[in-house]
């Protein structure tokens, strides 16, 4: 067979790149009857029916009458260009399906591909088990078509509504990630992947091809891409379309496949072309997976994919009046988009729907033909049903030590300094190794580097490259590790998606400043979340859970690229049924922070923590207390009890905290007489209103902490005007000063840079002095001597290159 592969390579290496004709494959057996074909045919006819019905449709669904425009919908919206080819693979997949009892999922990559999908899922009566009023009769029909990009109906990707699926494809680039995610750690699971050959040029998805560089054949399913090339994005040329059969070939090689060529538009021949390339690589799957399995060595193989070239809006007419239709950008969304003002376009659609002859393949009820209807999978293996795509019917609770135990001891607030992420650390290690098969951390290369190393006591991480005898030396890489490490926080993300929504749990660790670059990812997630809140019978998730280490006050050495807390920003925008947002101010609430997310469901949790030593603040009871409230006064820190406050002091960050409470008792040596409030705030979303966020707190327990008449200096890790959005419709609002970042910075010491952004114990104290009118000039002296301090501090750094020590090893004074 393989010296057979390589002369049909070779011969297609010397052929059109056309999407047209008699098929062109890499394995030339056909293993289709001629009945076989036909059915198949047939069954793939049914679904480019679907798919016409749903763009189109709204009345006579099974075109029993002349088509008129009062069946019609008046907004034609949806996308033709790529549901051939997916409903293509979707069909021959099953065939495999039930020939060897697989367990597959089929993830719809090609932007707005959801009509071939829901078409599969109708048709092998899936969608009409979770949605009853969609069944498979007549009228059934007649409200599936019309649901489809309506209002009121569902949208044109593979949404949460859509039975099977895990991704969206809203945006493009994350169908191989996605995949790989769910097949960690689920060794019998295939997941068919199509992706577009539009997606394909998107830098997410170029270096998703290289997961299976982290893919054990032991332990984790495979995932079987299958390339869609249909030759046109919305109104260009596709890249990989347009390239010799040699360049792809070498292209996927070099990623570490082995590609099989499926090319053409001639139905009968394609059907037996793709019969025996997609069961060749099933079977190479599970060759691949049995001997590694007989052996207990794992190994990286070539693994294969599929490469299908086809007209893009396959089945279509090849001309619309005096332009290229099928295999042309035109086919791309709404084929023949002027039926409502065009008599002889109307026609057209109606020759073309008729032209599948849905009479000879509906019953009279409106049913699928009984001999159709037997081609699909049964029960929970057809690909629609499969739990894995719910994966809320998997999930299981962690198994989580007690984090108390790993508490660092704090018996006076202030005085003590311990690394905050090395002490999370080993929390995070036994988790690793309580939840050895549905528990991994994902990073870009980072986990060592942010003081999480102790993980690899329990889990080392993910290689199946090639070995060096340095690697011994604290490479800390294995076949079987739990913590997977590529440099493409799009692909760490993707995966970590896929797996949570897979059913398992994990979480991804990235330095604050470049988690931007997964901006957008996060988007889609927390839409998909609140969506999947709307959908009844989808089971939650665990939650994504996103640690921020090497923060923006500690990027003093890498400079001005390396400072941008503005993640937050992102975050908040989000639905607040689903983002959560922490910034723990020393170890024990980060213990008890990570504690409650890592139990947590269908959330996005953002915990932000720095991974260098940190004045610790809480013991572990105190912690609990605070991380359980959200926010509160540290009657420690405090002098106003039981009169009231001067001024309140607030913070929300580690090192923010840190020059808060060194700004309170520079206020408390230089004027005793003040009574000084001090307020640190973990949960972010506790200072909305209650009636917007879930976790916000009553304007009487707002008032309670920070008062409505008192000036408060809130110094925030973040931009400063995210707090001003949140409590912009607190009262006191006026009285609110926000100290932050604000872009300010270069190679700074961590306090220059604090000066630099008015984020420093000498600004904050000065400007809690000018706020406070009672004062009179009573705080000029106190004011004067800070300013020099301040001065002093920054010129000692100018010239030593570090700050002075008195300020570096500053402890709570009181």
């Amino acid at each position: 067979m393989a010296s057979q592969v390589e002369e049909s390579t070779k011969e297609l290496n010397e052929m059109s790149i056309s999407p047209f004709g008699t098929a062109r494959s890499s394995v030339n057996v056909n293993p289709l009857s001629e009945d076989e074909v036909r059915k198949m045919n047939e069954y793939f006819r049914a679904t480019m029916y679907l798919c016409l019905g749903m763009i189109y449709l709204k009345e006579n669904p099974l075109l029993r009458e002349p088509l008129k425009l009062d069946h019609i919908k008046r907004r034609l919206l949806g996308h033709w260009g790529s549901d051939a080819g997916q409903s293509f693979t979707y069909i021959h997949m099953n065939r495999l399906i039930k020939k060897y009892d697989l367990d597959a999922l089929f993830i719809s990559g090609p932007g707005h591909g959801a009509p071939a999908v829901l078409a599969n899922s109708y048709l092998e009566g899936v969608y009409s088990e979770v949605y009853p009023d969609k069944s498979e009769d007549v009228e059934g029909l007649r409200r599936f078509f019309k649901q489809f990009s309506f209002p009121g109906g569902i949208g044109s990707h593979a949404t949460p509504e859509t039975p099977g699926s895990i991704h969206e494809g809203g945006e493009l680039g994350y169908s191989i990630s996605h995949a790989f995610g769910s097949v960690f750690d689920h060794p019998d699971l295939i997941s068919v992947t199509m992706v577009g050959d539009g997606e394909a040029e998107t830098g997410p998805l170029a270096t998703s091809w290289h997961s299976t560089k982290f893919l054990n054949p032991i332990t984790d399913g495979a995932v079987l891409p299958v390339l869609h090339l249909n030759g046109y994005k919305i109104n260009n040329p596709t890249l990989l379309a347009r390239i010799s059969h040699k360049e792809i070939e070498s292209l996927f090689y070099g990623y570490g496949w082995t590609p099989y060529f499926v090319e053409g538009s001639d139905l009968p021949s394609m059907h037996q072309a793709m019969a025996t390339t997609m069961e060749e690589c099933v079977l190479k799957i599970k060759q691949y997976q049995k001997q590694a399995r007989d052996s207990g060595k794992a190994f990286r193989p070539r693994w294969p994919m599929i490469v299908l070239r086809t007209p893009k809006g396959w089945t279509g007419p090849r001309h619309l009046g005096d332009h290229f239709l099928e295999g042309f950008w035109r086919s791309h969304q709404v084929p023949v988009a002027d039926v409502a003002t065009n008599k002889t376009s109307l026609a057209l659609l109606e020759e073309w729907m008729r032209s599948y002859r849905p009479e000879a393949l509906f019953d009279q009820s409106g049913a699928l033909i009984p001999e159709l209807k037997a081609l699909a999978p049964t029960g929970i293996r057809r690909m629609s049903a499969n739990p894995i795509a719910n994966g809320g019917i998997l999930r299981r609770k962690l198994h989580m030590p007690d984090f108390r135990t790993y508490a660092t001891e704090v018996k006076k607030g202030g005085i003590t300094n311990v690394g905050s992420m090395a002490l999370f650390a080993t929390f995070l290690r036994d988790i690793v190794k309580l939840n050895p098969h549905h528990f991994r951390v994902f990073g870009p290369d980072e986990t060592e580097s942010n003081k999480l190393g102790a993980i690899y006591q329990a889990g080392k991480k993910v290689w199946m490259g090639e070995y060096f005898e340095e690697d011994k030396d604290g490479g800390n890489l294995a076949p079987e590790g739990r913590v997977m490490e590529i440099l493409s926080e799009h692909t760490v993300e993707g995966w970590l998606e896929g797996y949570i929504l897979s059913g398992r749990h994990g979480f991804l660790n990235s330095y604050e400043p470049f988690i931007h670059i997964i901006d957008s990812m996060v988007n889609q997630h927390c839409k998909w979340l609140e969506k999947c809140l709307e959908v009844e019978w989808r089971v939650k998730v665990a939650s994504l859970n996103i640690l921020l280490t090497a923060t923006v006050w500690r990027q003093d050495h890498n400079g001005f690229t390396h400072q941008d807390p503005g993640f937050l920003d992102v975050v908040a925008n989000k639905s607040p049924e689903v983002v959560r947002i922490y910034l723990p101010p020393d170890a024990n609430c980060l213990l008890s922070v990570m504690d409650h997310c890592l139990r947590s469901a269908n959330y996005v949790n953002v915990i932000v923590a720095d991974k260098q030593d940190h004045l610790q603040f809480l013991n572990m009871e105190q912690a609990i207390a605070h991380c359980t409230k959200g926010l509160g006064i540290w009657d420690w820190a405090s002098n106003d009890q039981g009169t009231e406050p001067d001024i309140v002091m607030a913070s929300c960050g580690d090192v923010p905290t840190h020059e808060s409470l060194a700004a309170t008792a520079l206020l408390r040596q230089h004027l005793p007489e003040l009574k000084i409030r001090f307020v640190n705030v973990v949960d972010l979303f506790k200072l909305i209103p209650e009636k917007e966020h879930p976790h916000g707190l009553s304007d009487r327990e707002y008032r309670a902490i920070f008062t409505n008449d008192k000036p408060v200096i809130f110094n925030f890790h973040s931009y400063p005007w995210l707090i001003h959005r949140l409590t912009y419709k607190r009262a006191g609002q006026h009285n609110l000063h926000v100290r932050g970042y604000k872009e300010k910075g270069n190679i700074d010491t961590p306090l220059e840079l604090a000066i630099r952004n008015e984020t420093d114990r000498f600004s904050l104290a000065i400007d809690a002095i000018d706020r406070m009118p009672h004062l009179n000039n009573r705080g000029a002296t106190a004011r004067e001597d800070l300013l020099n301090q301040q001065i002093a501090a920054r010129n000692y750094a100018f010239h030593e290159g570090i700050d002075p020590e008195e300020l570096r090893s500053w402890s709570w004074p009181f």
